[in-house]
């Protein structure tokens, strides 16, 4: 299952959609992009839409995928979630936004993933 670093993330947010789907999200959107700005995954669920940072690693690790989005990869993520509610026409007007990391971790053969939801919160200025 070794590849390039392009295909190692294209098979982890396919992993992340597939974890997702059976935690009751229906996939709005992947890789959605407006200018530099990108978001791995948007979802819905009961709780409202969730804006989805995907991580995806192989081992040996130095630190766990989801402890890679640092405080910019926050920033650029809530900047990207508001050009997609502002540019998507009657999404997310009434609905609560979550912003979310998953870590994948994938070996030859198997694979984890770890779900924070909620893991930061976004404050706008």
């Amino acid at each position: 299952m070794k590849g390039s670093r392009s295909e190692t993330g294209r098979s982890g947010e396919q992993i992340a959609c597939s974890y997702l789907e059976s935690m009751g999200h229906v996939i709005l959107e992947r890789n959605w992009r407006t200018g530099h700005l990108e978001i791995d995954i948007v979802s819905r669920d009961g709780a409202g839409i969730h804006f989805v940072e995907v991580k995806t690693r192989r081992p040996p690790l130095v630190a766990l995928p989801q402890d890679n989005v640092g405080h910019a990869k926050q920033q650029k993520l809530a900047r990207a979630a508001l050009a997609y509610l502002n540019t998507v026409g009657g999404v997310g007007n009434s609905e609560d936004c979550h912003f979310d990391v998953m870590g994948v971790l994938l070996d030859d053969e198997n694979h984890s993933v770890e779900w924070v939801p909620d893991a930061f919160f976004p404050i706008f200025v």
